[in-house]
């Protein structure tokens, strides 16, 4: 995220600065700065904060996010080459059902949501199983919970069940920056999830021209 900074400082255009962060996150992005003048930054090295819009991000293993990212108070470390130091972020990121599936594809066939009960219900075995998770945040991650596991009105094999919600699990825990979720909700539509994070530090490439998030 934090790229497109550094990008600016060494002169880059805005074009080549998108261009590669659609590239990072595979998905078209949209890029604001704050109401600062970018040539003030240039001079003073701060950015009062930096905000980013993506749809259909592959985030990890996980397919069809839309994320909605802000980085606030960046200071610049040496022109950018030495890394950027970040007083806050936060996230917000929404999973749909097809995405879901997309995403468990092989394993799910079918996902429904229900914003009133909070149920995540996943369609197993083409659809003859049923697996009902509730998703929820426990010292500072994200659990899932199964609820229910039937097949045919019998319960789903455990190794089964376990699998899918130790999967659906690991991706819902995977966050940059060392963000903690503060918020999970359920939908209709999917799973909206929102970390947030304290002051960090951006680490620049070997090259000292990109970072890593």
């Amino acid at each position: 995220m934090a790229l497109l900074i550094f990008a600016f400082i060494l002169g880059l255009s805005m074009d080549y600065q998108v261009f590669i962060l659609e590239r990072d996150l595979g998905s078209k992005v949209s890029v604001s700065f704050g109401p600062k003048p970018l040539l003030l930054t240039a001079i003073d090295h701060q950015v009062q904060y930096v905000s980013l819009d993506s749809d259909d991000v592959g985030f990890g293993s996980a397919m069809d996010l839309k994320v909605h990212a802000r980085l606030n108070d960046i200071t610049l470390i040496d022109d950018g080459r030495g890394g950027a130091d970040v007083g806050s972020s936060s996230v917000e990121a929404t999973w749909s059902n097809d995405g879901i599936a997309q995403t468990l594809k092989g394993l799910v066939s079918e996902v429904r949501t229900d914003s009133r009960t909070g149920v995540l219900e996943l369609q197993v075995l083409g659809g003859i199983a049923d697996l009902q998770v509730t998703p929820h945040i426990v010292g500072g991650r994200v659990e899932a919970n199964t609820r229910s596991a039937q097949l045919f009105g019998i319960g789903l094999p455990t190794d089964l069940a376990d699998s899918i919600v130790e999967l659906l699990t690991k991706i819902l825990q995977s966050y940059p920056m060392d963000l903690k979720p503060t918020e999970v909700r359920i939908t209709d539509s999917g799973i909206t999830v929102r970390p947030s994070g304290g002051a960090t530090r951006l680490q620049p490439d070997q090259n000292g021209e990109t970072i890593s998030c």
